[in-house]
């Protein structure tokens, strides 16, 4: 009797525990956002105790990012290591130009190596996926620069394929919408800065208490262009006086509303 025929999932997860077990040993870039958690996960499966995550702790990450991503690395019974980088320190990230992202990487994985040297891992590895080699990511050059390895995107592994992988495995990121560092909502030419990170932290953190989920808040000096998922533009706009109020006390003047990855505000 033939074999049942593997599905797509489970294709492409043994091919993963397969390309990490040739590595005998590696530093997850952990977030705690889908892709990382699938990486650490399956290199969890696959390496044991020689799979260790390292999340970077700095301004642009969000304290609740940071106590989420230390629990969920507690619940895939993997060992967190978190490093402190201090990129606000480094004049070439802080002019964000557009190549922002190279400099974050960089501290990123030049810590990452000292955790490596520590504690012996043969391999560094972080979660791009097929997805991301359309976009213009620095942070893979940086990647590339330090031989910092991608398994999911070597694997084959797309968003749709890491989200499916999550939901098999029941892991609770498998919905979590994609999320980026607190530096992404500032314009490009516009100086990060502790205190533009520290507002926008601020009033991201107090919009979510009215139940948004997929909430950007980007910083345009007095104004804020809040993006929300499309299908909750509608209730924002109902909140429209609540908004306001929040972002006023967050230190913001103008209000626009905007669909997440609309080219356009509406009012």
């Amino acid at each position: 009797m033939s074999k049942p025929a593997k599905s797509a999932t489970t294709e492409l997860r043994d091919r993963l525990h397969a390309c990490l077990r040739e590595l005998g040993s590696v530093g997850v870039a952990f977030s705690g956002g889908v892709d990382s958690t699938v990486l650490l996960h399956a290199a969890k499966a696959a390496l044991g105790e020689r799979a260790v995550g390292v999340l970077a702790d700095s301004p642009s990450l969000p304290r609740a990012e940071l106590a989420e991503a230390t629990a969920l690395a507690r619940t895939l019974g993997a060992e967190l290591r978190v490093v402190r980088t201090d990129e606000l320190s480094n004049t070439d990230y802080v002019a964000n130009r557009g190549d922002r992202c190279y400099f974050c990487k960089s501290a990123l994985f030049d810590a990452m190596e000292l955790v490596a040297s520590e504690l012996d891992l043969n391999a560094l590895a972080f979660g791009e996926i097929t997805d991301d080699l359309s976009d213009h990511r620095p942070g893979a050059t940086a990647a590339r620069q330090r031989g910092v390895v991608a398994p999911l995107r070597e694997c084959g592994f797309s968003k749709a394929d890491v989200r499916e992988y999550a939901r098999r495995y029941r892991l609770p990121v498998a919905e979590k919408p994609a999320s980026a560092c607190l530096a992404s909502r500032i314009p490009v030419g516009t100086e990060v800065s502790l205190e533009r990170l520290e507002r926008v932290e601020r009033a991201e953190a107090s919009l979510r208490e009215l139940g948004l989920r997929v909430l950007r808040v980007r910083n345009l000096g007095s104004l804020a262009r809040v993006e929300v998922g499309a299908d909750e533009l509608e209730g924002a706009r109902l909140l429209r006086p609540e908004l306001e109020a929040r972002l006023f006390a967050c230190g913001f003047r103008e209000l626009t509303l905007a669909a997440y990855g609309a080219a356009e505000a509406t009012a």
